[in-house]
């Protein structure tokens, strides 16, 4: 299984790991803000995901890190 981290206080919601996750399992977070003012992406369904690492790859402040 997967271990997906997200530094929710780097995110800006800019929606690139939603975008590239194959699975689709990447979103933001509706129901909250972080301290910029932003939705911050979130994992909607851990046990789909296949460790790619494309939402890590992809997002341009380095706010999400994989594990497998």
């Amino acid at each position: 299984m997967a271990n997906i981290n997200i530094n929710e206080s780097l995110c800006k919601g800019c929606e690139l790991c939603v975008d590239a996750c194959p699975k689709g399992i990447v979103a933001l977070a509706k129901d909250r803000l972080n301290a910029k003012g932003y939705h911050p992406a979130c994992v909607t369904d851990i046990n789909k995901c296949t460790a790619c690492a494309f939402c890590a790859i992809i997002c341009p402040d380095v706010a999400i890190s994989v594990q497998t």
